[in-house]
């Protein structure tokens, strides 16, 4: 196994020094209780509780058995079983528990056989950490996101999912409370061309093999998001009996931006499929078909409106954002079409990608505001065009996009925060913090126009930022830094990602 870099060992160590730290407290003791309550289906069903054993807790629903066995003892009350107990300085305790559908059901395991389960899983980390190539500035930031994207990939189906948790807000006491447990084609996109840009190329390749897999039922569309079994049937419901975090309603479940229309998913997909073939790997029949596909239909729709990257509720819209990854769609489609030798129409693309770009400069960018915007001949600013350089679509110091650098930081900057827009319909009642990857992305333009000292800066104030286990949600507080939206969020750690590898490429030259 290759050995670990210093930067390494503190990144994948840290969160078990904070946990230790805190469970010895200042005083070398720490009471403690520990509360079994399982609650499936949304905490509509209490399951029959026994204790077999003052050391084994069970919850059954018909043949569903959640199993928590502890070297501590458990007491029942009010459909619990709760432990308490004080933990002081060098001592160890277990809990471990265990979910069958089946039966015999299959106990956990305690004492020295969970210790070398432990060991198995901390020699797992570390054989997988030491992979990441990465070796310019930030590495410990870089490496932590890695090893937050990683357990986002859910390993039966090898879908990458957006984030593990539903309906945390977006505002707290609002109604901005979306379920993100699904594989977003362009949130795993981004996943996947992070993970290549760090050497873990396994991960990449199983998610092209689930992509092409999820897409077969609707080739040559894309859906926005499947399940992570690849479902494309998504209902969004909301849980009224559910209070929500801190009051927050409704409680979702599904996402409706399934029945969306959006055009840059077409791009990021293309983009990952483009990363894939140069990782080395052979474009087969399926693949070929899903590429030209796409990029036909890109050729066909690009001058439509739709619901855009913000997945805006209030109707479909003549997105710039949207144009430019149709543009981007086409660049990796007509390069990968050249390359691997595949027959199309690529002259077809060539043609509609000037087509594209003539459009997007003539009608996308605002003369009065000296940026590009929203919508074409729009008046509003949006961030998402802060990725235009990196994805090639414009040189990094153009004074087109320097221009819009500065004016997205005037009008949707609160220091180093940026907000997604403002100003905009977007269907919804109510507002919502910062979103967290527009400051990364941020950091990635300034790098790509030549401002490397300040975005290293921007940078490493950002970082300060995450929690105290380098952990990020999906927005933030600009007033005081509370973490909003679902978490942790990948996309934001995808971008954090780009953002230390654009950094680290300027740097070098």
């Amino acid at each position: 196994m290759p050995a670990l870099t210093e930067e390494q060992k503190r990144c994948w160590l840290l969160p078990y020094r904070e946990i230790l730290r805190r469970v010895q407290g200042v005083a070398g003791a720490v009471e403690m209780e520990a509360v079994f309550a399982p609650r499936p289906d949304y905490g509509q069903v209490i399951p029959h509780l026994e204790l077999r054993g003052p050391h084994d807790a069970c919850s059954t629903v018909g043949h569903q058995l959640f199993h928590l066995r502890s070297d501590l003892p458990f007491s029942r009350a009010d459909a619990r079983a709760r432990s308490r107990f004080v933990v002081r300085s060098g001592e160890r305790h277990y809990f471990a528990l265990a979910y069958s559908e089946s039966v015999p059901s299959v106990y956990p395991n305690l004492g020295e056989a969970a210790e070398r389960e432990i060991a198995m899983s901390l020699d797992f980390w570390r054989r997988w950490s030491a992979q990441c190539r990465y070796d310019g500035p930030f590495a410990a930031a870089v490496l932590r996101s890695a090893l937050t994207l990683k357990p986002l990939a859910y390993a039966p189906s090898r879908a990458v999912i957006a984030a593990p948790t539903t309906s945390l807000p977006e505002a707290i006491g609002g109604v901005r409370n979306w379920d993100y447990r699904y594989c977003w084609l362009r949130d795993a996109s981004f996943t996947v061309a992070a993970l290549y840009d760090l050497g873990f190329s396994a991960e990449g390749d199983a998610f092209v093999q689930w992509l092409l897999q999820a897409t077969a039922l609707t080739h040559p569309a894309l859906q926005v998001l499947y399940t992570s079994y690849g479902n494309a049937h998504i209902p969004e419901r909301t849980l009224t009996d559910l209070t929500g975090y801190r009051n927050s309603r409704p409680v979702r479940v599904g996402n409706a931006a399934a029945a969306q229309f959006q055009l840059d998913v077409y791009g990021e997909v293309l983009g990952a499929l483009k990363r894939y073939y140069h990782q080395g790997a052979t474009l087969d029949a399926d693949t070929r078909g899903l590429l030209v596909g796409a990029a036909d239909l890109v050729a066909r729709r690009w001058n439509e409106p739709d619901h855009g990257i913000w997945e805006l509720r209030a109707g479909r819209v003549q997105n710039v954002h949207g144009k430019a990854m149709a543009w981007f769609a086409l660049d990796c489609a007509e390069q990968l079409a050249r390359a691997a030798g595949i027959r199309a129409d690529v002259d077809n693309w060539a043609r509609t990608k000037e087509a594209i770009r003539s459009v997007v400069f003539r009608d996308g960018f605002n003369g009065q505001l000296n940026s590009f915007v929203s919508t074409l001949r729009g008046q509003h600013l949006d961030a998402s065009l802060l990725r235009l350089p990196l994805i090639g679509f414009i040189k990094g110091d153009d004074p087109h996009i320097l221009s819009t650098i500065t004016a997205v930081r005037e009008h949707l900057g609160v220091g180093d925060l940026i907000y997604r827009y403002r100003g905009v319909d977007d269907g919804l009642p109510g507002q919502e913090g910062a979103f967290l990857p527009c400051s990364f992305w941020l950091v990635s333009s300034l790098a790509l126009a030549g401002r490397v000292d300040e975005a290293r800066a921007m940078f490493a104030r950002l970082l300060s930022r995450a929690n105290d286990l380098g952990l990020f949600s999906e927005e933030i507080d600009p007033a005081n830094g509370e973490f909003l939206g679902n978490f942790p969020q990948g996309v934001t750690h995808v971008a954090l990602i780009n953002a230390a590898w654009h950094l680290n490429r300027a740097v070098k030259g």
